[in-house]
């Protein structure tokens, strides 16, 4: 089947489901395949559940003469080509987001504040990679005004793939720092990948991207591009320091040199969530949003998932940002924790994932600037910080430090967590 019958049939349906378990009435099954499943076991099920139509890429799951299975050469391929086909019937604007750290905070930032203007389509979660974009664009609708769409990699041209399915209008990459090494093979790798974006842009005319620019690496790689530039200096587009974070980050900002001032005060933790914030404003200010409206959308915006949030317990205050680490967003967390102003400091940080061969020497960074900042309470969770020289305490997995805050529970701490999500350090917030 081509791509425009199959459109046809997407357009007669409710939506789009890859999950058998979760098939709404008169919607679109597409069968993807894991490391440890196959969807198209699951097509009759899907179809029994709710779903109209199964498309399909193995014959021996399509009953004969039943057309309510759809059988194709790639579920993957034709997910991410009726996604595309889609994102061109309907011409949205779409503005593609990527970047090493704060990319997800970046999106849901950026569209707080475009919502206070437009109607707004945008990834939910963190759903950005081949599966989870064209998902998000399957998600427009025709009274969609504007799309926010995130995009992550971990190996060199997962980017490319990504905006030749999303195919943006405008970008903005965050930052670039050292994630996924194991994937990137070095630093470097990370930059080509992350600049993809400003690659497939370039193919426009007059193609807009909104830089940070403070950030080194990206001025050097947006040559051929339309700047609509942020940061600290005063001549840039939009401009602004931090002016407060103890703990909640606030700011000024204004537009340009002779902008009003304006001071937002947030409910985000970490000056490192200034360049996030200013980019939000720029994105919400090029599209014609008022100044007003977008201080109240900075301000009414809640962190959730575990990303930079304050919790509060009986016993302590919590800082939680255990969804991701990696040594560039890790030193940056320590960092804004040395400069807040806060009594009885502790860290709990956990093994920072997918390194590679500079797994060791980043590990032992951390350590090292842990004993530079003099910090004495803190508890280092996973294999990778053990084989590190220190004289802290060290703890196999997350089990093994709840076993131990059981025994001795911390009372009266500011307690920052941050690890990488398969340390699980979430699971350690019930115990503090």
């Amino acid at each position: 089947m081509d791509i425009t019958a199959l459109y046809q049939i997407f357009l007669s349906c409710t939506g789009v489901t890859t999950d058998s378990r979760n098939c709404p009435e008169g919607s679109l099954f597409i069968a993807l395949k894991g490391d440890t499943f196959n969807g198209n076991a699951f097509a009759a099920k899907a179809l029994e559940t709710g779903s109209a139509y199964a498309v399909v890429d193995e014959a021996a799951y399509v009953p004969a003469g039943d057309t309510h299975y759809i059988l194709v050469d790639n579920c993957l391929r034709t997910l991410q080509q009726l996604a595309n086909y889609h994102r061109r019937q309907l011409g949205t604007r779409i503005i593609g987001i990527t970047g090493t750290n704060g990319k997800t905070t970046t999106k849901e930032l950026i569209s707080a504040v475009l919502s206070q203007k437009y109607n707004i389509l945008y990834t939910l979660g963190n759903l950005n990679n081949p599966i989870g974009v064209p998902l998000t664009l399957l998600r427009l609708k025709a009274e969609h005004e504007l799309g926010v769409v995130e995009m992550g990699a971990s190996h060199p041209g997962d980017i490319k793939e990504l905006v030749e399915i999303a195919e943006p209008d405008y970008g903005i990459i965050t930052n670039v720092g050292k994630a996924h090494l194991e994937g990137f093979d070095s630093f470097e790798g990370v930059i080509r990948t992350k600049g993809e974006l400003y690659d497939y842009l370039r193919r426009q005319d007059n193609p807009t991207i909104f830089i940070h620019q403070d950030n080194p690496y990206l001025t050097q790689i947006a040559w051929g591009l339309n700047p609509v530039t942020y940061g600290e200096e005063d001549n840039l587009y939009i401009n602004g320091h931090v002016t407060g974070n103890s703990p909640y980050l606030t700011f000024e900002w204004k537009a340009g040199k002779a902008g009003e001032r304006h001071e937002v005060q947030t409910q985000l933790i970490g000056d490192y969530n200034f360049p996030n914030a200013l980019a939000a404003i720029t994105i919400g200010h090029f599209f014609g949003v008022e100044a007003a409206k977008i201080d109240k959308a900075l301000h009414a915006y809640e962190p959730r998932n575990n990303r930079s949030q304050l919790k509060k317990t009986a016993d302590n205050t919590l800082i939680i940002d255990a969804y991701n680490a990696n040594p560039t967003s890790m030193l940056a967390a320590i960092s804004n924790f040395h400069n807040m102003q806060a009594g009885g400091k502790m860290l709990i940080l956990g093994d920072m994932r997918e390194l590679g061969k500079d797994s060791p020497g980043e590990h032992q960074k951390i350590v090292d600037c842990l004993q530079e900042y003099g910090f004495k309470d803190v508890a280092l969770v996973g294999e990778l910080f053990a084989a590190t020289r220190h004289t802290y305490p060290t703890y196999p997995d997350a089990p093994a430090l709840i076993a131990e805050l059981q025994k001795n529970k911390p009372c009266g701490k500011t307690i920052l967590i941050k690890g990488s999500n398969g340390i699980k350090l979430n699971t350690v917030v019930d115990y503090l």
